[in-house]
């Protein structure tokens, strides 16, 4: 079966793009980085990166599983337990920490006003769609940054180098990626590679 159309003329755009631009596909159309962005899970967004069909799934489903998702790379990336976290949600949405567990584990979904907080509280883009959306919608929407990039590119070649490795100050906060010194010593080798020593003249 076809992807959807929406998706489908994304992913051709991009693909199309890539090749006339002489990217990798790979740095591109990461499927970790895009699992990691859309709090999808890799087979999926392999699936769909492949123009295939996932399998069907209810909202409820979607919800319990990106949410999951954002708590278990949180946890991985700041070494908290669940704990912690599950206190740290009731805590600012105002819920007991044995609710805020049971929803970060994906055994419940939480109410629409509870899940606003919840967008709030991980910062992630595109509102409550962000764990409603079908699969589809939510990689198409994470691919369109990419494709407006490729189409417009970025005269900045700091930016253009972030954008390339798929570095986001979303993804430098959600997902771990990079942490901000990690970040400065990767621009710090670059300058020095294209700069000459002090003292010295460009050729």
């Amino acid at each position: 079966m076809e992807s959807p159309t929406q998706l489908h003329e994304t992913l051709r755009r991009v693909t199309a793009l890539i090749e006339e631009q002489g990217f990798q596909r790979s740095d591109l159309l990461n499927p970790q980085g895009l699992a990691a962005r859309t709090a999808l899970p890799q087979t999926i967004v392999r699936i769909l990166l492949e123009g295939g069909t996932p399998p069907t799934d209810t909202v409820n489903d979607r919800v319990r599983a990106r949410i999951k998702a954002l708590s278990d790379a949180h946890l991985t990336r700041t070494g908290r337990r669940m704990s912690d976290l599950a206190a740290d949600i009731g805590n600012c949405l105002g819920v007991s920490g044995y609710w805020a567990r049971q929803v970060c584990d994906g055994k419940k979904v939480p109410s629409v006003e509870l899940l606003h907080g919840l967008v709030e509280y991980f910062k992630v883009e595109g509102g409550e769609a962000f764990f409603t959306a079908p699969a589809d919608e939510a990689l198409n929407r994470a691919l369109l940054p990419v494709l407006d990039r490729l189409a417009n590119p970025n005269t900045d070649p700091v930016q253009a180098l972030m954008d390339r490795y798929g570095v986001k100050t979303t993804d430098l906060r959600m997902h771990g990626s990079l942490t901000r010194e990690q970040l400065e010593r990767l621009l710090e080798g670059v300058f020095r590679s294209v700069l000459p020593p002090e003292g010295e003249e460009k050729p």
